[in-house]
Parts: C-alpha cells; sequence; structure tokens
C-alpha cells in the first residue's frame, strides 16, 4: 500500500462553492450514505454559508478542498459543531465527502489530517465522527487518523446503524 499522501489544497467555502458542491455530490453513489439522493443547490447554499460563519467564529469549518493540479473543486472535509438534535450533541464533527472521481486516492485522509490541525490550533481536545455502519471507506479513513470506535447508534430518521468514532487531539 502507498503511505505516500497526495497534495491537497483547502479553503474556506466561498459562495461559488455551493454550485461546485452540487455538481461534485451529484452522483447516487456519492450520496449513498448521505440521504441516498442529490441534495438541491439551497442546501449547499446554506451549508456554504455556515461554514463560513464556523470559520469566522470559531476557526475551523468544512472546508473546500481543491485538486492541486489544476484547483477543481473535489470535496470538502473539516470540522463542525455536530448539527443534530441526536447522537454526539454538542460534539465537534469531523467529517469529509469527495466527489467519485477522486475516491481511493488517499485525498479524504490527506484532507482530514490537514484540517485537524485547525481544530487543534482552535483550542479543541478530541473530535468525533459519525458514519454509516456500512461505509467502510470512511470507516477505513478514521482508522487512519487514528480515531477508535466508541459507540454505536441507531439514526432517527432511516433507523441505520451509524458508529460514532472519537478521537483526542
Amino acid at each position: 500500500m502507498n503511505t505516500q499522501l497526495p497534495a491537497v489544497e483547502l479553503r474556506v467555502p466561498a459562495d461559488e462553492d455551493a454550485l461546485h458542491w452540487h455538481r461534485v455530490f451529484d452522483d447516487p453513489e456519492v450520496m449513498e450514505f448521505h440521504g441516498g439522493t442529490s441534495a438541491e443547490l439551497s442546501v449547499y447554499e446554506e451549508l456554504t454559508a455556515r461554514q463560513r460563519r464556523h470559520h469566522a467564529e470559531r476557526g475551523f469549518c468544512l472546508f473546500t478542498m481543491l485538486d492541486p493540479a489544476d484547483g477543481a473543486v473535489i470535496g470538502f472535509t473539516g470540522a463542525q459543531p455536530w448539527p443534530r438534535d441526536w447522537g454526539p450533541v454538542g460534539e465537534i464533527e469531523i467529517g469529509w465527502r469527495l466527489g467519485r472521481a477522486y475516491w481511493g486516492k488517499g485525498y479524504a485522509t490527506a484532507a482530514a489530517q490537514a484540517a485537524l490541525e485547525s481544530v487543534r490550533t482552535a483550542g479543541v481536545r478530541h473530535v468525533v465522527a459519525m458514519v454509516d455502519s456500512r461505509n467502510e471507506r470512511s470507516q477505513a479513513v478514521t482508522r487512519r487518523l487514528g480515531m477508535r470506535q466508541a459507540e454505536t447508534m441507531l439514526t432517527p430518521v432511516g433507523k441505520r446503524t451509524a458508529y460514532c468514532y472519537r478521537l483526542d487531539l
């Protein structure tokens, strides 16, 4: 296995990233563990605006991930307060989502490692990652980040099993 991680570039999401995220995630395989269908553009408009606020207020967010070779938006990674009223409420969650063409190349791990630095710098002492029990790719990223599976939960919508991973920073 190649342990050399690819170069990644992260930036605070810009207004136009809502459209980029909408396009790169418009794939049933990408959305399999995120509701199964593509989200409306308005969902990404709200999400990118919220991430800009998180960055301004906390020093971290879900960053837009860029392919350093050509500057194309390939996904996002970073951290945000857990956004739901179930699960690890009050915790900071790290997460990632990549366009299908970028899977299996180490981008998620490399970008998540870089994003963790912004979380550490902001003074956060531990993070969680909620991963669908069927999402083996994301489970592998949590292991590469050194996270440990701490809890098993049932999601209120869809009644799916999810694993809560934890990492002390």
